[in-house]
């Protein structure tokens, strides 16, 4: 215990409080947003959609979300597979696919376009330019599209958007880190990426992204997002430019995760964070403060007293508790290992955030870059971290 000045324990847990009382309202705002459909949409009733999908590698669930790509529940849409290699593993699966659907139009496009150092717009790029429809959803290829997908993009829809996404929510971890995993996609980031939203600072997601087509032509196409390193970041930037919003969907769209050990969660916790702090600093640098350690850690500073040991009781229980009870309210995964998972994940944090400005070098779909300019190039290729 290190005995601190009383004016300095006063301190302390004022900012304990402050940090406590901003997460408890992000996890309220959230709450209250996710799953509320808002105003009507604006989306032309009917309109075809162009489903781009980019794909790399076979994954545990691939055959799952692929099929589901085909049992959409949607009267007018095409599919476009993008493929880079044409010796990818995917493409047997994804010719059975194809050939066991045909009533749905569905294409492949093998090759990208090398734009920059982003292996996934270089992979949509093509599959962008081919599609047929005004109206076009991006679409990773680890997301679990429910039936009427294309019908809860267009219901955000609005006449101020200029983008709609969804980030994606963990679900079916396979072991107990693949829930440390669920604990940073659900409760964490996609709790701040809507209360940001309800508050009027929407960000982009490049899990699954709603574009009109003539929109995005407008301001430079799909080879505009080429302006950052991610793209989501790049059309953050350019539906705020344009004076358009991002909007999400009502609910956010699942991602099957099986199985995950600590080395995968720290890569792709390590990874998006770079991207964070490199193309969005002054937001990135206040995420130090998004977990409980950094407040249970001032409040343990006089924890010799009773005042500090009812609060590190009190805000543990408040903040872990909301937690929960945001993921009950949304329908996401929950289980007695949950609160484990929570501590792990905010012990991680401080050193995630840390990493995120020590380094400038992350490795995107087995290509190793580095981030610092706009243009970065692959560096050496190693084993998919997508």
């Amino acid at each position: 215990m290190i005995a601190l000045p009383e004016s300095g324990a006063s301190a302390a847990l004022a900012l304990c409080a402050a940090l406590v009382a901003v997460n408890l309202a992000s996890l309220a705002v959230a709450a209250l947003r996710i799953g509320r459909k808002g105003k009507p949409s604006a989306f032309p009733a009917g309109a075809p959609v162009s489903v781009v999908r980019p794909l790399r590698g076979l994954e545990a669930f691939s055959e799952e979300t692929l099929l589901a790509s085909f049992r959409l529940d949607y009267p007018a849409y095409e599919l476009i597979f993008c493929v880079a290699d044409a010796g990818d593993p995917i493409l047997p699966l994804l010719e059975r696919l194809r050939a066991a659907h045909p009533q749905i139009p569905s294409r492949l496009i093998l090759g990208d376009e090398r734009l920059g150092g982003n292996p996934k717009l270089n992979n949509c790029v093509r599959g962008w330019d081919d599609a047929r429809h005004e109206w076009v959803i991006l679409a990773d290829s680890n997301v679990l599209m429910p039936a009427d997908y294309i019908q809860q993009m267009q219901a955000a829809w609005r006449t101020d958007s200029g983008l709609v996404c969804s980030t994606p929510i963990g679900s079916r971890p396979g072991n107990f880190f693949a829930e440390v995993e669920c604990a940073f996609l659900n409760t964490l980031q996609a709790r701040w990426q809507y209360a940001g939203e309800a508050l009027g600072l929407g960000f982009a997601q490049g899990k699954s992204m709603l574009w009109n087509k003539p929109f995005l032509e407008a301001q430079g196409g799909i080879r505009a997002l080429n302006a950052e390193i991610a793209e989501d970041a790049a059309a953050t930037k350019l539906v705020r430019a344009a004076g358009k919003r991002v909007h999400l969907v009502a609910a956010p769209f699942r991602q099957p995760l099986g199985r995950r050990n600590l080395a995968e969660v720290w890569s792709r916790q390590v990874r998006w964070a770079r991207l964070r702090r490199v193309t969005f600093p002054l937001f990135f640098a206040p995420e130090i403060g998004i977990g409980a350690l950094l407040p249970l850690m001032l409040a343990g500073l006089v924890a010799g007293t009773a005042e500090a040991a009812l609060w590190l009781c009190g805000a543990g229980a408040l903040w872990y508790g909301a937690e929960m009870a945001l993921a009950a309210r949304a329908g996401w995964h929950r289980s007695p290992r949950m609160l484990a998972a929570f501590l792990v994940r905010d012990a991680l944090l401080p050193a995630i955030w840390a990493s995120a400005w020590a380094r400038t070098a992350i490795v995107w779909r087995g290509n190793t870059m580095d981030i610092r300019t706009r243009d970065a190039a692959p560096l050496e290729t190693g084993p998919s971290a997508a």
